[in-house]
């Protein structure tokens, strides 16, 4: 996300990619703030403010004062299809795993089905500091806060935390794939295949090449991006439905105008995945 404000910007050129990363955790809660406040909402999320921060928040406000071109529209929609997705799968479903959870409310603010069971993985500051925040505020599930490094090993932290590989389950990687290499990518996608149960989801966003050019900020830190998501997810095991931000099942009243077709490559695009096991 640009900010166009020099004096943070030059303090973001100091992060690292695992620092930025947090950053954006945090600058997605002040996103999803912002979003609550309108009368038309696609969601609400009463927890983003608290986990956001002033500073963040004041930070947002500010972008959105100075730029109009559709980030936060479109990360309003990516929230409220992964949110829809995530209550469809549950319906057949009860074991969701969260990858890179950051700031993440979605235990505490989505009406689960009883018995449903959330993981949410990070690294231990991060869980730490969303715990202080949300101590008051009970989960809507029977949450798992398990702290790893997920470029490291995690696998088996997970199943040490109850998570059963015999059992489907949905999986979220919501903002991460992009911070990761494409040789990254296809681990951890083919990882996700063999330590779920046939039946399971996965529920991701993924940008194409052209948007590793943007002048965005956070483009200094993305790694990787694919033309053709189908290919990187078929090739790890799993059938997948690919739409952009703006199409069919993807809008949400938000995006008007049509978008370029897919051929056309010389363009920025993000994408939003839906996978089946």
């Amino acid at each position: 996300m640009e900010t166009h404000d020099s004096k943070t910007d030059s303090d973001n050129k100091k992060f690292s990619i695992e620092d930025f990363v947090s950053f954006s955790a945090q600058l997605m809660a002040a996103v999803r703030a912002r979003e609550s406040e309108r009368p038309d909402r696609l969601f609400e999320d009463i927890f983003a403010a608290g986990l956001a921060g002033s500073q963040t928040l004041q930070l947002v406000a500010e972008r959105a004062k100075h730029i109009n071109d559709g980030t936060l529209d479109r990360l309003a929609i990516r929230t409220r299809f992964f949110d829809d997705f995530l209550m469809s799968a549950v319906s057949e479903v009860r074991q969701v795993v969260i990858l890179a959870s950051g700031m993440d409310a979605r235990a505490f603010r989505l009406p689960w089905p009883a018995g449903t069971h959330v993981y949410e993985l990070d690294k231990p500051a991060v869980l730490a500091k969303k715990e202080a925040i949300l101590k008051q505020a009970p989960p809507l599930c029977h949450r798992h806060a398990i702290a790893a490094d997920l470029t490291q090993t995690w696998v088996a932290l997970l199943l040490e935390g109850e998570y059963r590989s015999d059992l489907p389950s949905v999986w979220l990687l919501e903002g991460l794939l992009m911070y990761l290499t494409e040789s990254e990518v296809r681990d951890l996608l083919r990882t996700i295949c063999d330590i779920t149960a046939p039946g399971s989801y996965c529920g991701a966003d993924i940008l194409n090449v052209k948007a590793l050019q943007s002048p965005d900020l956070a483009a200094k830190y993305w790694r990787s991006g694919f033309d053709c998501p189908e290919e990187v997810f078929a090739s790890a095991g799993w059938d997948v439905e690919v739409v952009q931000p703006g199409e069919e099942g993807a809008n949400f009243g938000r995006i008007t105008e049509p978008l370029p077709p897919r051929d056309v490559l010389d363009i920025p695009r993000g994408f939003l995945v839906k996978a089946k096991k």
